[in-house]
């Protein structure tokens, strides 16, 4: 089961953009996002908005999903070029999931000379795809790269079989360091993504996959706390008590674990669940959405911002492929952002960054006590949280907002 959509207006069908999107566009920067909605099989753990050929049944299919994102993005152009947004080339494509390389090298590749023919895209753009080690080989990795994609995000999550299990994962972890050696000759970048915190691993087990993953000497590693989503596999497995439930504490010596062993391996966290060898391995689409820029999304249930105007596609790629075809925007709601919820936002989100956040305009007897905790630090006029911080996240943002 996928999350529901969240409330909003009702977007107009053919999904013009208010006057509002245009203050201060030229100074943001614009990213696109392609969602592939297709899986071979659904992890346990997984609440995204993804899909097997099983789940899909007619008018929606993986062969003809490309010809349906392409629709999306000649719309998307001709719905900014009206609305009177500059034009500005995209600084990075992220193409996510699902399993993105499920469809052909072939289908990517096209969709992505679609973004380019819409807008243009920079000369140093970052071009990501994620991928499952089970879902790529030397020849398609070579064509990513050669149609212009830059970077690849592999889905480890774990080195360990019985981890690998618990999450519904199906790749052989055996297999990881052949297809990270396949895309590094292909000469694409290389991020891998890993899991802590699943029911029933041990710390020797999560120090085994991030031995595993400094072995393979990826350019980014991303470490994210497994979140039991209610309405999945391992929720009802969880609920029924045939796994045990993540605890904070266990969570919190992991996060430790791995910030001493990233660091110790050359990488510098820059966001709290992200670590990269060199400020120009980090990866830049992600930093986008973290300062507010404009990002158009592309694909079932994805989600759009421009200039404080957030929107939200259909879920469902039968709904998807129908609305297209019917020459309408697939955008199922929005909403306008007033300047408390932007406020929020930009607090809930900068705070994330190693680079801090402006102090000017916070607090100041919040942030002094924040101070006194331990879980900030103020220098150079900004705010930045120490690891302390980083572990209660939540609780900064409260304070500040």
């Amino acid at each position: 089961m996928s999350p529901a959509l969240p409330d909003g207006e009702a977007a107009p069908r053919d999904g013009s953009l208010p006057p509002e999107v245009l203050g201060g566009a030229q100074e943001r920067a614009f990213g696109v996002y392609l969602h592939v909605p297709f899986c071979a099989a659904r992890c346990g753990y997984c609440d995204f908005n993804t899909y097997t050929a099983t789940e899909l049944g007619g008018g929606a299919s993986a062969a003809t999903y490309a010809e349906d994102a392409l629709r999306e993005i000649a719309l998307a152009r001709d719905v900014m070029h009206r609305a009177g947004l500059p034009a500005r080339e995209v600084g990075t494509v992220f193409v996510g999931g699902g399993t993105p390389t499920m469809l052909p090298a072939d289908d990517l590749v096209r969709m992505l000379a679609a973004v380019r023919e819409a807008w243009g895209i920079a000369e140093a753009a970052e071009v990501t795809t994620e991928a499952n080690p089970d879902s790529v080989s030397p020849a398609s990795l070579a064509r990513l790269r050669e149609g212009g994609f830059t970077r690849v995000s592999f889905g480890v999550q774990s080195v360990v079989p019985e981890v690998l299990a618990t999450l519904d994962r199906t790749h052989d972890p055996r297999r990881v360091p052949e297809v990270v050696a396949w895309a590094k000759e292909a000469g694409l970048a290389v991020s891998v993504d890993l899991i802590y915190g699943t029911p029933g691993e041990s710390l020797a087990q999560w120090r085994a996959s991030l031995e595993g993953a400094l072995a393979l000497e990826p350019d980014h590693i991303s470490a994210y706390a497994l979140t039991v989503e209610p309405g999945t596999a391992l929720h009802r497995r969880v609920r029924r008590g045939e796994l045990p439930a993540p605890t904070g504490d266990d969570e919190a010596a992991k996060y430790e674990l791995a910030d001493d062993l990233l660091a110790a391996g050359g990488y510098s966290w820059y966001e709290i669940s992200n670590w990269a060898r060199t400020p120009d391995d980090r990866c830049r689409h992600n930093l986008a959405y973290w300062r507010g820029e404009d990002w158009w999304g592309i694909g079932p249930g994805a989600h759009s911002h421009i200039g404080g105007v957030r929107w939200w596609n259909v879920k469902h790629p039968r709904a998807y492929a129908g609305r297209l075809a019917r020459g309408e925007s697939p955008a199922a709601g929005r909403e306008l952002l007033d300047a408390t919820a932007r406020e929020l936002e930009r607090v809930l989100l900068g705070t994330r960054l190693a680079e801090g956040f402006p102090v000017a305009g916070l607090d100041a007897g919040s942030v002094a006590q924040l101070e006194r905790d331990g879980l900030v630090t103020c220098h150079d006029a900004r705010l930045h949280l120490t690891r302390r911080g980083r572990l209660l996240a939540d609780a900064v943002v409260h304070a500040l907002t």
